[in-house]
């Protein structure tokens, strides 16, 4: 199995690993894998029997549809359907979305009584500043569309500051903008103490959590899809939340996070 090189693919890599490992196969691990092409490569190349995805990421990256499907069934079974001629089968997906969102420190929401996207344009427009990354200021469900979608321009808003992924973070947490690009999951949200604004319309693509595997090594063995069933269902963002905190915030090891939940559930000894 093979899992991509950040947090929280990190521990997924693991626990999927220690969960096959316990019902007895012989696992090789390749968590921390660079990149996500190389991890679907190894897919389809039959390098790789399973792996975590998430389904927006397999609908507008692997297969190239620019736009996504809405409702989470949906777009599960899009993907779903459109991956089953590259011999992929996507095992049924976890409530957890990793998709993307914007943040705001807990303080500064408060004080400007904002929970949703919505309420965007009702601020001043010195108040509507934002740190995105270059990579989401130029995608088509990125920043600029994003703006339309909820009433606004980018002469609309106040200050927009240009940062690396990891640093929007804590550049909002201390205010150098009030509304940060991040991600839904991401540990940092609960241990920088930010507030994940309501996407109230809808706007990003759903990125369910979904083990794929290769449909042959699925029907070598069925029971694997048996195993995860118990699993997936329990991965909620919560859950993820706060998994992904334990590493970037506590620094500890994925390895010992994955296991260490995955007994607390009852699912390994």
């Amino acid at each position: 199995m093979a899992a991509k090189d950040f947090t929280e693919q990190l521990v997924l890599g693991n626990m999927m690993s220690t969960v096959l490992s316990v019902a007895g196969a012989d696992v090789t691990n390749l968590s921390n894998t660079p990149g996500s092409f190389g991890v679907r490569q190894a897919l389809l190349d039959g390098r790789v029997d399973i792996s975590p995805e998430y389904t927006g990421t397999g609908w507008i990256n692997y297969l190239g549809n620019q736009k996504p499907v809405k409702g989470e069934e949906q777009q599960y079974k899009a993907v779903y359907d459109a991956d089953l001629k590259n011999g992929l089968t996507w095992l049924p997906y976890a409530p957890m979305n990793n998709t993307y969102a914007f943040a705001i420190a807990e303080k500064k929401g408060e004080e400007l009584g904002i929970t949703k996207l919505s309420q965007l344009k009702d601020l001043p427009k010195d108040q509507r500043t934002f740190c995105v990354e270059s990579e989401f200021a130029k995608r088509d469900d990125g920043f600029v569309p994003m703006l339309k979608t909820y009433g606004l321009t980018e002469a609309d808003l106040g200050k927009v500051t240009t940062l690396d992924t990891g640093v929007i973070y804590t550049a909002t947490a201390r205010g150098t903008c009030n509304f940060g690009e991040v991600f839904t999951t991401d540990g940092r949200i609960p241990g920088l103490k930010l507030r994940v604004l309501e996407d109230d319309k809808e706007f990003f693509p759903l990125y369910n959590l979904s083990f794929v595997a290769r449909t042959s090594f699925l029907k070598e063995h069925p029971e694997v899809e048996e195993i995860f069933a118990q699993v997936l269902p329990k991965l909620t963002n919560d859950v993820m939340l706060e998994l992904n905190a334990k590493v970037d915030v506590e620094g500890q090891d994925p390895a010992i996070v994955a296991r260490d939940w995955l007994k607390s559930e009852g699912l390994v000894q």
